[in-house]
This record gives structure tokens, sequence and C-alpha cells, in this order.
């Protein structure tokens, strides 16, 4: 299959995601106006005919001082990543962004390699043997995945050491997803714990509300953002960030980004973001106040997404990240039991690759972010 490479418009981009089942929230054109400090670029695969099957979004960030960048496609890009002659994809794309004045390239094949579901989670934790997801048995695994990664090493595509924690790389590597697809929603209930179904119950009883937010109630998100952010030290994103994210995503399609809140007693004590593409959905950001955890607004609200991500005829409900870590005494770990007790599955994904098309800038940068 002979394939062309070029740059497309933001509308073709865009057609082109809708036609799919589903794509990466970070691959769809509006990311980009998400990522106003990056340039960015749409590009389009063509087949012999002519038609586009694939895209992927590009963007790119200017070395300080040179005309140099290191070009980024965040979870993508979007094309067949089993194809036999993925060299064929990925060739041409190199040469392009090299034209474009790349110094290095970073992509995120959107490809899970492993799944354990939340049986074989819970008995890791158990087992004091055990300090990492990786060391116990997948429930899982996804071969054509494995034969990626062969292809790709081949191709001259490096992989960095994360540690192993699945932070090192720029998104994470490890999520926690819940299956919706061909499941009664009576099903997806049954799956959580049972402190789950508890707290759920607990926040129904104290009378909270979950109810969906808008543009104008985003420095109302901030507030308890900030708040966690404090509680759980990290730096938060300034208010602008979510604004911009808001109107840029929304623009795009009116159901990209939800915002959703949990009320006790009319007072917000808890927020989160929720980004839809096709049959995927992801709960993105979230957020608490310090006091009337006792209520489970969290719990509450998780439940209430949920269903609402079920209402669409979602396939998937995507809790983000979590480290591998399986430690209690791990500052992370508390994620991964948080999420886990949703039922769902663990899933490894391939991991971010990069090339380095001018050796020497792309070893510079990397002393450099090791730095920071």
């Amino acid at each position: 299959m002979s394939l062309t490479l070029r740059t497309i418009s933001r509308e073709q981009h865009l057609a082109y995601i809708q036609s799919l089942p589903a794509a990466s929230h970070m691959q769809v054109p509006a990311w980009a106006d998400v990522k106003a400090e990056w340039r960015s670029e749409s590009l389009g695969w063509f087949d012999k005919g002519g038609q586009l099957v694939g895209a992927g979004l590009v963007l790119y960030r200017q070395l300080p001082k040179i005309k140099r960048y290191l070009a980024y496609l965040p979870e993508g890009p979007v094309i067949n990543w089993f194809a036999p002659n993925l060299d064929d994809w990925l060739r041409p794309m190199l040469a392009h962004l090299k034209q474009q004045g790349a110094f290095s390239v970073k992509m995120g094949p959107p490809v899970i390699i492993r799944r354990w579901d939340a049986a074989a989670i819970k008995s890791g934790i158990q087992d004091p043997e055990v300090k990492r997801l990786r060391d116990v048995e997948a429930t899982h695994i996804e071969p054509r995945a494995f034969e990626v990664a062969d292809r790709l090493r081949k191709m001259g595509w490096q992989q960095g050491e994360d540690g192993g924690a699945g932070f090192g790389d720029v998104q994470p590597r490890y999520v926690f997803q819940v299956p919706l697809a061909n499941r009664s929603l009576e099903d997806v209930h049954k799956g959580f714990n049972q402190l789950w179904r508890r707290n759920i119950k607990k926040a129904e009883k104290a009378g909270v509300e979950v109810v969906q937010g808008s543009y104008a109630e985003l420095d109302e998100w901030q507030r308890l953002y900030e708040i966690t952010a404090e509680r759980d030290h990290f730096r938060p994103r300034p208010l602008g960030y979510f604004q911009r994210m808001w109107t840029a995503l929304n623009t795009e399609d009116p159901n990209r980004m939800r915002l959703y809140f949990a009320r006790h007693e009319g007072e917000n004590v808890a927020a989160a973001t929720m980004l839809i593409v096709g049959g995927h959905v992801w709960y993105s950001y979230g957020a608490s106040a310090n006091h009337k955890r006792e209520v489970r607004p969290s719990n509450a609200m998780q439940w209430r997404m949920l269903r609402d991500a079920y209402a669409m005829g979602a396939t998937v409900y995507d809790l983000r990240g979590i480290s591998d870590s399986l430690d209690e005494t791990d500052h992370l770990f508390g994620l991964i039991q948080f999420k886990v007790g949703t039922g769902g599955q663990a899933a490894e994904y391939l991991g971010e690759w990069d090339f380095p098309l001018n050796k020497l800038l792309h070893k510079a940068l990397d002393i450099y972010m090791s730095r920071r």
C-alpha cells in the first residue's frame, strides 16, 4: 500500500476523527488551541485512491534561541498501528517533520499492550511480594502490540526509561478504564466494590446532588481545584487554561467538554471535568474541598458521570492515569485504590517513543529536561 502524507485542513482532520469510533482528545484539531504556546499542524495520510486513511496533530515547541523544534504527537498519530507496513506510515512523517525544522520527534502510539482486571489487581495488592502492577500476571495481553514495539525499535525509535512508575512519559503509560460496551448499567454498578456502592448510597442519603456546570462556573471549579493542589502538593494550572480548553473544545464540538459539581446543602464540595470523543469518555481533572468528605461527593460524582457516559453510548469510561505502584506506602497508591473500586481494568499503553533527527540537539534537550 503506497501512502502519501501532507498537511491537511482542520476541517478535513475533524471529519476524519468524527468518522472513527473514538480517538484521543489530544488528537482532535481543537487541542492545538488548548496548547496555544505550541505551533501546530494537522497531518493526513492518503492511500493510492486519494482517500484519507490516517491523521495526526503535531505540536511544535521551539528550542530557546534557535529555530529548531521538538515535534510532539500526544497519544497519536491516529493511524493503523497494526499495519504490516508501519514503516510506510512513519517514514514520510519523519521526513516531513525534519523539513519543518524538527530536531526530535516524540509520539505516543494509542496501542494497549496489557490489561489487568480489578480482581487481578486486588490479589496483587494483597501479595506482600508484589510491588508493581507489572509483577502481576496480566488478564489480557495484546501480542500485536509487542510486534509494534519491535518494529519501532528496528526503525530507530527509542524509548526513555521512566523508572517504571509510568509517569516518566509526558502522558501516563498506565490508565484505569471502566468498559461499558455490551454491559447493562446494573452490571456496571454490580462491578463496583462494596465500599464504592456503600459510598454512593451514603452520598444519596446525605442529599448530595450532582449537577452539570457552565463556562461561567469555571472560577468556582478553579477554587476547588486550587484547594486540591495545595492539599496534594502539585502545581495547579491557571484558570485561563480551563477557560481556553472549554472554549476551544466546545467550539469544535458542543459536547466535547463538560463540568460537574457535587453539591451538599447548596455548597460545591467536589468538581470534575469530562472530555468526550466518539465513544471514549475521560474523567480528566478532579477537585474537592477539604471538608464534607464524609458525605462522599466524589463517589456520587463519578457514578453520575459514568451514567451520563453510558447514556451517550460510550464504550469506555476512562479515569486516566495511575502509577503502577501497588505498594501501600507509595504516595500514589491511593489513586489506584480509588479507581480499582469501580471494578474496571488497568491498561498499559505502549508508552511514548522518541526519534532523534539531530542526535546532538536531542541529547541537549534530554539533559535540559532531566535538570528541570
